[in-house]
């Protein structure tokens, strides 16, 4: 298969997410749209995405067979809610379709059903896609473990206002990266009330709080504060359209490899 030839799915299409990543689709040589999947009551149903887009026809409508989406598709990129995830990978392991999963806010049983979908078909998990924030995802390792357990580590996200999972999924990855770094687990550290005003600050712990306002994209800092000493690492995003190019050269990696468990860090070739 050359890159030419690799078909798209996209579940989750009418959303935010799933609108940008059918206009990159759409403005690109190398991959084809074949599939435009979207809920049952969505008001696209049965409409061109171009025009939904206000550009021209694209010859695919949106539509909620997910079954013929997999079918037809090299490879399936999932933006949609937690509540299709088993669905969604259901259809991906009855086709032996690799699938991307962008979807967050996951509970630990649907971490578990993705990497029980995993040992069947190739599976990449990102809560976020973008270069940038891989890149803080290991940057934020190696720091928490250079500064060790005496260092206090805070996480602040902000998101916009339609957002429905808090903190998010990029936060949560990012309080990982920084409880792995030193030796913890994060649900034996993390802190998601700083509020309570009878209950003491506990040394170790990882804090996370959460603004959602406007039409923020994403927004997250870490912070590592050593006594009066502070190191901040932040990232920004201005546009979703960085997210979509991340879920589409993930795309375009994942339909290379065998049935296993990935995440953007392989993609980008940050795994040790």
């Amino acid at each position: 298969m050359t890159l030419s030839e690799l078909k798209v799915a996209i579940i989750g299409a009418s959303g935010r997410m799933g609108a940008q990543l059918i206009e990159l689709m759409l403005d690109r040589d190398d991959v084809t749209l074949v599939a435009a999947v979207t809920h049952a009551e969505s008001s696209a149903l049965g409409q061109d995405v171009g025009s939904r887009l206000h550009r021209p026809t694209a010859g695919v409508q949106f539509s909620h067979d997910l079954m013929a989406a997999a079918k037809a598709a090299d490879v399936l990129v999932d933006f949609s809610l937690p509540a299709a995830l088993a669905d969604n990978l259901a259809a991906a392991v009855q086709t032996q379709t690799p699938i991307v999963v962008c979807t967050t806010g996951l509970n630990s049983r649907q971490h578990a059903d993705v990497e029980a979908a995993a040992a069947k078909v190739p599976v990449l998990y990102a809560a976020n896609t973008s270069l940038g924030v891989n890149l803080l995802l290991a940057l934020v390792r190696t720091a928490s473990q250079a500064l060790g357990s005496n260092c206090d580590i805070e996480i602040l996200e902000a998101h916009h206002t339609a957002k429905r999972d808090a903190p998010s999924g990029t936060a949560l990855a990012l309080g990982e990266a920084a409880a792995a770094g030193r030796g913890q687990q994060l649900k034996d550290v993390a802190e998601y009330q700083r509020n309570h005003q009878h209950d003491p600050y506990k040394k170790g712990s990882i804090g996370f709080a959460t603004l959602r306002a406007g039409d923020i994209v994403g927004e997250h800092t870490v912070y590592l504060v050593c006594g009066s000493e502070r190191l901040e690492l932040t990232h920004r995003v201005a546009g979703r359209k960085t997210f979509a190019e991340g879920a589409l050269n993930a795309a375009l990696w994942l339909a290379k490899q065998t049935p296993g468990f990935y995440h953007m860090k392989h993609v980008l070739g940050l795994d040790d």
